[in-house]
């Protein structure tokens, strides 16, 4: 791969923008399928999915088709009025959600479904109390950013951040026993722990907090937002517990890649009061739009079955390199990581180098994160890259 830019891209970017991102010079502009393609017209497999958003690949004909049609009829609509592609979302989703998850606020993240989860559950339960976990990553936002571990995010902002948030170690049920009282409000949990390191949870871990939370009276969020939607071989993550949590969040690829998250809750719970949350673009007809078109093309191209086939196989392969260079690889479905012996950064590039593109998952963690409609050719050419990088 050449390291040719547009300098133009690079110079207008660089001159304006946060210094939020640490960028990798890339500059992307055409996307199909699991590919995507820079400025001097080189590929490259998307194995991060955008952040995880990309579960249909990029341009969709569906989505897009939706779009389209969607921006020439009604863009926004606000929730103080009804709406056709809000109330048929509505519908879609409720059919996909297990039980009676059928109670929604719609938002613009994932972030935002956390901190509108974390809203609903003070609201519905009169408690303050929040529990999460060690490794957790749930947003960055500020009351996200409260239950979030690492402190590299949290500390800059802890004058800021929720003074009612427990942090327990994950997997430890006893620790969270000790944890969850009378006054919590959430337990809040990743079925796959992605920015942590990519660590699954243990099932009767997951079971074991459901338990908990019902004789507490307390609410189990389950943070969907990376692993929803069939990334992990099931719709919903939790569903490989066989448990119904209180609440999910959800985001990433909800809409085919428009912003949009989710908050689902129980019906049994009953509803929110008036104007006690809000959000003005939420639930507009454009994401609407693209997001009935993404669920229906995931529930017709059966991707969450499909991730789970595929994502077995691509652990398998990667296991059977038993490269040195790699202490463990684990993942659920189609979110894998691989723990390497050495800092991740330098693996990246050389994957980059060699046409394909993934995230890290902290310091030593290379996470791979594909579109559920990947190929296994395609699977094959980042298996065969990722033991090229690492043999160097």
């Amino acid at each position: 791969m050449t390291d040719a830019i547009n300098e133009t891209i690079t110079t207008i970017e660089d001159a304006h923008t946060s210094g939020a991102y640490p960028k990798r010079p890339l500059a992307l502009v055409r996307g199909l399928g699991s590919t995507v393609w820079d400025d001097a017209g080189n590929s490259y497999i998307d194995a991060t999915s955008g952040q995880g958003v990309a579960l249909l690949g990029h341009s969709h004909p569906a989505v897009a088709e939706a779009i389209a049609h969607q921006a020439q009829t009604l863009i926004t609509c606000p929730e103080i009025f009804y709406n056709d592609r809000r109330s048929e979302l509505y519908t879609l989703l409720s059919d996909l959600t297990p039980g009676d998850l059928n109670r929604f606020f719609l938002c613009n993240s994932g972030a935002e479904a956390i901190e509108g989860a974390l809203k609903i559950a003070s609201l519905l339960t009169n408690r303050s109390g929040i529990v999460a976990t060690m490794r957790g990553f749930h947003g960055r936002t500020l009351g996200a950013l409260a239950l979030t571990w690492n402190p590299k995010y949290r500390e800059p902002f802890q004058s800021w951040t929720m003074d009612t948030v427990k942090h327990v170690p994950f997997n430890d049920l006893t620790a969270a026993q000790a944890a969850i009282s009378e006054n919590t409000a959430a337990v809040v949990v990743e079925v796959v722990q992605g920015e942590g390191g990519v660590y699954p949870i243990d099932f009767e871990y997951l079971r074991g907090l459901r338990s908990l939370c019902d004789e507490h009276g307390a609410l189990l969020v389950i943070d969907e937002i990376q692993t929803g939607l069939g990334r992990t071989g099931r719709w919903f993550a939790f569903q490989h517990a066989d448990i119904l949590p209180d609440t999910i969040a959800l985001g990433k690829g909800l809409a085919g890649g428009l912003p949009m998250g989710a908050v689902c809750w129980r019906e049994s719970l009953g509803t929110i009061p008036a104007s006690s949350h809000g959000s003005t673009f939420g639930g507009n007809p454009l994401a609407c739009a693209a997001a009935i078109a993404s669920l229906s093309a995931l529930r017709d191209e059966n991707l969450p079955e499909r991730a789970a086939e595929i994502g077995t196989w691509l652990v398998e392969e990667l296991r059977a390199l038993n490269h040195p260079q790699v202490r463990e690889v684990r993942g659920l479905g189609l979110i894998v990581g691989l723990e390497l012996r050495g800092r991740v950064t330098p693996a990246l590039k050389r994957l980059q180098e060699r046409g394909v593109l993934a995230l890290p998952a902290g310091l030593n963690v290379l996470r791979l994160l594909p579109p559920l409609i990947i190929t296994r050719d395609e699977l094959r050419r980042v298996i065969d890259a990722v033991r090229d990088s690492l043999d160097e």
